[in-house]
């Protein structure tokens, strides 16, 4: 495939090489500058997007190597919502050994939200250097719904937002000055990160929002709005995908169930080019939802798990790929690990030499189904 998603794809996040772990431990305690960090970020992002290119892969990410985590990173960068430390939120994980839990700084909308000026900038355009003509360079970024979703409407001063439409009209014309940023950097390939839209999809989940305030039952229709609005007029040559799952911290998740609850309006209405969607085990549910993709729209399947290190085999992600295929053509499917492998700087429980292995079975498998 000329344009992305390509058939054999990855979702962004990698797992940090120790020397970049040690050289962040490092600045926090003071030990060396901020430039110095960034030295030492700049060489293992060179070193691992050779790595995307030498496994075969058509894009590359930085790994969001500079990030702590997928989306505060961004989201605290944006005018008009800072970090309220005081504040915590506890997101409950599960693994097969137990329950984890994961605590992070609540958000706060305490003024107009807006793009103060374009983020990840440097970011990208050093991506953009060292990828070079050899892979197309992703950026990720959150999407919009993930603003609402950490705080949701308790989130808001109502001094500043006393009607939560104005809200959302703000937070969509600020992505869409970050979309048009990034497109005038040369990012010509972007991908907008939603665990809620998985979420959703839980049960559970939405009874929590429903506790909250909110009106669960109805959530993703606002999301996929806002999502739109915040895509809409991008110019005809950024490729625009969206990335579902359902938790991923430390190999653990937050969610469960199939896409099901979400399915006809997301696939049918949301304008992305490609969703690239959770399928790893049984807890992501049946194929039936793809049933409701479009033609024009790409799927990738996210068949290659990260959160353990054991290799899948590759008959069997072939067989599940035409099992995908009875509800959406296969020229519409494409293959990537079902997350990233290193959402928060923690990383995944696998290896290095695991990751890059799972990596090249994708180029290898898509090889094979697609030519």
């Amino acid at each position: 495939m000329a344009l992305p998603p390509f058939r054999a794809d990855h979702v962004g996040s990698l797992l940090r090489p120790q020397a970049l772990l040690t050289a962040r431990e490092e600045f926090k305690n003071g030990r060396i500058s901020a430039a110095e960090l960034r030295t030492a970020e700049d060489e293992a992002i060179r070193q691992v997007v050779a790595m995307q290119s030498e496994v075969g892969l058509s894009s590359a990410t930085d790994g969001e190597f500079r990030r702590s985590s997928w989306h505060m990173d961004f989201i605290y960068q944006l005018g008009g919502i800072s970090s309220a430390p005081d504040d915590s939120i506890k997101v409950r994980f599960e693994n097969p050994d137990g329950v984890i839990e994961f605590t992070t700084a609540a958000l706060h909308v305490d003024g107009p939200v807006r793009l103060p000026k374009t983020i990840f900038a440097d970011d990208f355009t050093y991506l953009r250097s060292v990828a070079g003509s050899a892979v197309t360079p992703k950026l990720t970024i959150p999407s919009p719904s993930m603003v609402h979703y950490r705080g949701g409407p308790a989130a808001l001063d109502p001094s500043v937002y006393p009607d939560e439409e104005q809200f959302w009209t703000d937070l969509s014309a600020a992505y869409k000055a970050q979309v048009r940023g990034v497109h005038e950097l040369g990012c010509r390939y972007l991908q907008l990160d939603d665990t809620s839209l998985a979420y959703l999809n839980d049960p559970a989940q939405r009874a929590e929002l429903a506790a909250r305030g909110d009106d669960a039952e109805h959530q993703h229709l606002r999301y996929i709005r806002q999502i739109n609005a915040a895509i809409a007029d991008r110019p005809a040559d950024l490729r625009v995908t969206t990335h579902m799952c359902r938790g991923n911290f430390k190999s653990s998740w937050a969610a469960a169930g199939g896409y099901d609850f979400v399915a006809e309006a997301l696939f049918s209405e949301l304008a992305v080019d490609g969703f690239f969607l959770e399928y790893d085990d049984d807890r992501s549910g049946g194929f039936e939802p793809l049933r409701f993709v479009p033609k024009g729209k790409q799927v990738v399947l996210g068949l290659v798990t990260t959160k353990r290190g054991e290799l899948e085999s590759k008959d069997t992600l072939k067989r599940r790929i035409e099992e995908a295929s009875k509800f959406v053509p296969l020229d519409q499917l494409c293959l990537s690990p079902q997350c990233g492998f290193s959402s928060t700087v923690d990383g995944n429980s696998l290896t290095y030499d695991e990751q890059v292995a799972k990596l090249a079975l994708i180029v290898d498998t898509a090889a094979e189904v697609w030519g």
